[in-house]
């Protein structure tokens, strides 16, 4: 038996009558962590600080609305069309990298011209420096989308194989919360084996509401919630319920349900990790001076970064239903002309550096 992560934990803190995510905490830990390391940078370069905290700002909001704009017009412009105020509220979700690796590039060149006189150096000077931490920063982001239970893997098993059930307590939690106070998923050690998966098997604890009876919870089961979750597409599916499944009464207070988990590859730390490599690789060829070659680290950032993504993209579920016809997926097509420019600044930086 494979070993499993049963991964439901929240997404976040509540504090008073704010709910932090750590998705939130991990996206601004990563501007952090970048400015710190920028103001190394500035620092021996002799840039004022000043221009530091302009270009904190500045990359702040280029990345936050390439990345709001991204999602929408590459990933859902059918649903932004018909709810035109949504795009401007990215605190509902929805955030696309792609869209802030053309913003951001684009703002910069306007912040290098703008402060020309304080920076002191050209557009392509600052970009090899900021991709190091946007590369860190996409490291923190990962992790984040794996606390919030998102852009994970395709069904598979394997030995770090992981059954996210949070969007089920959620789903539950938004529209069962009249009938079930809690839930639990306890891992019994054993397997459903089918044609293609070993699905893990849970016992189901259900703390239900005060008042409602074995009948009411086993018709919500029949009812509800095993046609929805059986009949989900394969990207959105973490749970499997059999046909004749029945609530069955235990201690007088909880009731318990044989359910299986989808088994998924957690596609989000693998990609974290990539990036945190790509992270320290740029970070190391900066330090032995290939930072002298002005594009050199923008180029390989763009190189291995989204070469890296078309290729982790074969592991991942599809995020839109319109993926499935595709041979490759929205982010790998929108990651090929990205390999393509970070291609073109690499070896340019090594003709200009010969010359």
């Amino acid at each position: 038996m494979l070993l499993t992560l049963t991964w439901a934990a929240e997404r976040g803190l509540e504090l008073g009558p704010l709910f932090l995510r750590y998705y939130q905490v991990l996206f601004f830990a990563g501007f952090l962590a970048g400015f710190y390391l920028m103001r190394r940078y500035f620092t021996k370069e002799g840039v004022s600080a000043e221009v530091l905290d302009n270009l904190l700002i500045y990359t702040v909001v280029a990345t936050i609305i390439g990345a709001r704009l991204g999602h929408v017009f590459f990933y859902d412009w059918a649903y932004y069309k018909q709810h035109v105020a949504e795009i401007f509220m990215p605190w509902k979700g929805g955030l696309a990298s792609h869209g802030a690796a053309v913003v951001i590039p684009l703002t910069l060149y306007y912040f290098s011209q703008k402060f020309k006189k304080d920076l002191g150096h050209s557009f392509l000077w600052l970009m090899d420096r900021v991709v190091i931490t946007v590369a860190l920063a996409g490291a923190l982001i990962r992790l984040g989308n794996f606390t919030n239970s998102e852009i994970y893997g395709e069904p598979a098993n394997s030995t770090v194989e992981t059954v996210y059930f949070r969007p089920v307590l959620d789903y539950m939690d938004q529209y069962f919360s009249d009938q079930v106070t809690d839930l639990e998923f306890v891992p019994m050690g054993r397997a459903l084996e089918t044609d293609s998966l070993l699905l893990p098997q849970y016992d189901l604890v259900i703390t239900p509401a005060e008042n409602v009876e074995i009948g009411a919870l086993q018709s919500m089961l029949e009812v509800h919630l095993i046609p929805l979750f059986n009949l989900q597409k394969k990207d959105n599916r973490h749970l499997y319920i059999p046909e004749d499944a029945y609530v069955q009464p235990m201690d007088g207070v909880t009731y318990h349900v044989t359910v299986y988990g989808i088994p998924r590859l957690p596609s989000q730390l693998f990609e974290s990790l990539g990036y945190l490599l790509i992270f320290v690789l740029l970070f190391f060829l900066g330090e032995k001076g290939h930072l002298k070659a002005e594009g050199r680290i923008f180029g390989l950032f763009m190189l291995l970064v989204f070469g890296f993504r078309i290729a982790i993209e074969f592991l991942k579920a599809n995020q839109k239903a319109f993926e499935a016809s595709m041979t490759l997926n929205m982010g790998q097509w929108l990651s090929i002309p990205l390999v393509l420019v970070g291609l073109y600044l690499l070896i340019n930086s090594f003709r200009t550096s010969k010359s």
